[in-house]
This record gives C-alpha cells, structure tokens and sequence, in this order.
C-alpha cells in the first residue's frame, strides 16, 4: 500500500491510498467464489454456475463492495501508519478501479489541532465566600414554609396577597381576541401573574361578584398585537382564598424528612442543606470562570466536523425542550448558525481541557466518583441501589468519570490561577450577583444543585 499526504488548508489533509491491483482483484475473486456457490440461475445446478458468469452478472456490484470495504479498511492502517489523529469521518473518493491498474482512492479529513497551553496564571478568578447568618436560615425556613402554604376561602374582598379563581372574558374593538377567554383561571392579586390594570380591578371584588372594566396593556407585553392596547373584561369571581402558613411542628418537619429533634434538628437539616446549596453554587461559579478563562486564553483552529457536530448536540437539546414545554405541530426550522458561536466554544473548551488532561498526565480519581454517585443516590429513597446501577451501566459510570475528571481540571487550573476570594452573602452567593457577571455566561459548568429544594420534592 503506498500513500501520499497532502494539506489542502488548515488541518484538512488529503491522503492518496493506492493498494496494489494483485490485492484487490484477488478479493474481488474471493467474494466472487463464495457468490457461485450459493447463486442460482435458471439452467445451471445449484453450485454448477460457470465463474465466468457470476462475474459478468456480479462482477461490477461486487467490485464496487469491495473497494467500499477495502477504502475503510485501508484508511484506518493509514492513519495508524502516519500516526495521524482524524477529527471527524473521511470523505472517500474512488480515483482507479478498473481491472489491470492499481486501486486507488483519496479521504479527505480534518486533524486534531496541536493545542498550545497558555500561562494559566493569567487567568484571573473569584472566588466567593460567605456565612450563613441566622437571618439567611430564617428567611429560607420561611421560604419552606410558603411552599407548603394552603388556601382557605373567604367572604371578603379580594385584596393583595390572595388567591382569586374566576372566568373572564377579553374584547378588543368589541371582539373577543385570541386567548381573551378562560374558565377557573386562578393567580394570586399582586404577584405579577396578571397585568397591573386587571390586578387593580379585581381587588376590592368577592366570591360570587360580576363585573367589567377595562385594563390597557403594557407595551413591552409579549402579545405583540395587545401591546399598549386598551381591552374591556368581563369576570365573574368565584372564589377568593388566603394563604395560610403551616406550623412549625413535627408533622411539618417530617415533610422534609426531620423525624426526631424538632424545632433544633429541623434547623440543623435546613442549614446543612443550604451550607451544600451555597458550596455547589460556588463550586459551579468557580468551574464556569474556569472554562471561560480557558477559553479567552486561547487560540485553536477548530475542526469544521466537531463544531458541525457541536452544532447538531445543541440543536437537538433546543428541540428537546420544545417538546417538553408542550410545543405542538412540526418542529421549527433552527440554522447552525444559531448555535455556531457556542459550539465553537464548545469545541475549543474541550480541546484545551483535553490537552491538559494529556499534559498533566490526569487519571480519574475512583475515590472521587464515588463520592459522586454517593451524593447522587442520596435524594432516593434506596441509595444503594442507585449506587449498584450506576457501577452496573457502563455508560452511566462513564459520563460520571467524565463529569469528575473534568473537575480535576478545574482543580488544577484553580492550582495556578490568580484566585481572588470575595467576601459575599448567601443570598448572592446562591443567585451569582457574589461576582462578575461573566461567569454566568458559561454553558459548560451545569446548574448548582438545590439540596434544599431535593429534600422537599423527595420527602
């Protein structure tokens, strides 16, 4: 086999694979054989067919099989001859195949860039750092409280803060417009569900009350027709309720999963789970500048077929939620290019935290991965049996050994960045305002867990 290489642009290569006419036509002839002992024709015997005329009725569609097997195969010994590293798949292209001559085929591929690592010390982070105060446990064991609240129907007006239920009816220019009508609509007089003007008109009304009135919509409304609009309604309450916020008791605390202890233990479980919350979200801060960082200190030329790739990943998860949203009727149409600035990043990322993986010569850490899946299975009801399914699913194990040698990255590029600690609050700990904005903008850090949020939706 001789092969030739040639650099068309970039990292795209050309390699020009010729393989002798001896070893093709004798494979050619191989597969012929087989064919004549199974073929069958009319006036010939089973296994009787001359070779002569399987090749002529076979000939042709068996060559081009064989140079379709022999390209592949062909060109994975070539790349390992050349120790060339392909980025994406090749494309192959027939030059000679005619019996006598030489078989000879071109690929056409990309290679992987030879990335250069920059001075990681450039890279400048913050790290925020904060307690927890008896206020901060205060307000979330109220928050927790509020999730938890029932409503009671009253006799009374309706006024800020209560639930309101009742059916309206929207006209615009004296017709009823497009979502202008609804039945049991229910939201809460002052927190923004409704526009102002409706909010304002309801107040004051009570269970059993017709009215009409007419509310004028914002301009920056999301209908684009009602911006601005002036529409009359007519509603008919059907019931006004208040809030009403449970006790701190037992029966509540058993809610989130605080059987014995009380009051004390209940509060020793909020606040370890926000302690969790706040080290996640920092973690998650972290690790976004980190991939940011590492993405302003570089250059890489980036292969077309890995972004191309990137591009179809993102595309998907966009359709993906569609779906899940309720999105009805045929997809939308979605152009690469919509994704194309994130998909480069994407890419490049990866391929800078893959050459420090290679550098640094990182191996996953098996102490840490299961560490990871520990804290994965404790929000189920059978921990140990999650921790059995993920070491039983290859591919599930995988991804969490991914997920985890990825950290180690982050730990070691936190190693020799200019690390700035921040003094911060929970509250902007949690929410991101703790530090620069432009370490939210990263995609590849994930969401911060919510411990507390889990405790409640798993009790």
């Amino acid at each position: 086999m001789q092969i030739s290489i040639e650099t068309t642009s970039g990292l795209e290569r050309r390699l020009t694979i010729s393989v002798p006419s001896e070893t093709f036509e004798a494979q050619i002839s191989d597969r012929l054989g087989e064919a004549a002992g199974k073929v069958r024709l009319p006036g010939f015997r089973p296994g009787k067919v001359p070779m002569k005329e399987v090749r002529r009725r076979y000939g042709p569609a068996v060559r081009a099989e064989v140079a379709s097997e022999l390209m592949q195969s062909s060109f994975f010994e070539a790349v390992q001859q050349e120790d060339l590293s392909p980025a994406g798949q090749p494309s192959l292209e027939v030059v000679k195949m005619d019996p006598g001559i030489d078989f000879e085929f071109t690929a056409t591929f990309e290679v992987f860039p030879t990335v250069e690592l920059a001075d990681l010390s450039r890279a400048n982070i913050k790290q925020p750092e904060a307690e927890i105060t008896e206020q901060d446990l205060e307000t979330m064991i109220e928050q927790l409280r509020d999730q938890r609240k029932t409503w009671e129907d009253l006799d009374r007006p309706a006024q800020e803060g209560d639930q309101v239920t009742l059916d309206f009816e929207g006209r615009l220019d004296g017709e009823v417009f497009e979502g202008g009508v609804a039945e049991d609509t229910t939201f809460v007089l002052g927190a923004g569900q409704m526009i102002d003007d409706f909010d304002k008109n309801v107040s004051g009304m009570t269970a059993g009350q017709e009215g009409q009135f007419d509310a004028t919509f914002p301009d920056d409304y999301r209908a684009e027709e009602l911006r601005g609009k002036t529409v009359t309604f007519s509603v008919k309450i059907k019931k006004v309720a208040e809030s009403r916020l449970p006790e701190l008791d037992d029966e509540f605390f058993k809610g989130f999963g605080v059987e014995e202890g009380g009051l004390e233990a209940f509060r020793a479980d909020v606040r370890e789970n926000m302690q969790r919350e706040m080290e996640s979200a920092t973690r998650n801060q972290l690790k976004s500048q980190v991939m940011d960082r590492l993405s302003d200190l570089h250059e890489v030329a980036l292969p077309s077929a890995m972004v191309d790739r990137e591009i179809d990943v993102l595309r998907q998860q966009m359709l993906q939620q569609f779906q899940m949203y309720g999105a009805q009727g045929s997809q939308p149409e979605l152009p690469g290019e919509l994704f194309q600035e994130q998909a480069e990043r994407r890419v490049k990322v990866g391929l800078v935290v893959n050459e420090i993986v290679s550098s640094q010569s990182l191996q996953v850490d098996p102490e840490k991965v299961r560490e990871r899946i520990q804290t994965l299975a404790e929000g189920y009801a059978e921990p140990q049996q999650v921790v059995n399914w993920y070491y039983s699913n290859q591919e599930q194990l995988q991804q969490v050994e991914m997920s985890v040698l990825e950290e180690q990255v982050v730990d070691y590029v936190l190693e020799k960045a200019a690390v700035e600690t921040v003094a911060s609050t929970y509250q902007d700990v949690i929410s991101g305002k703790a530090i620069e904005p432009e370490a939210q903008t990263s995609d590849a850090a994930g969401e911060a867990d919510t411990d507390t949020q889990k405790s409640e939706q798993n009790s």
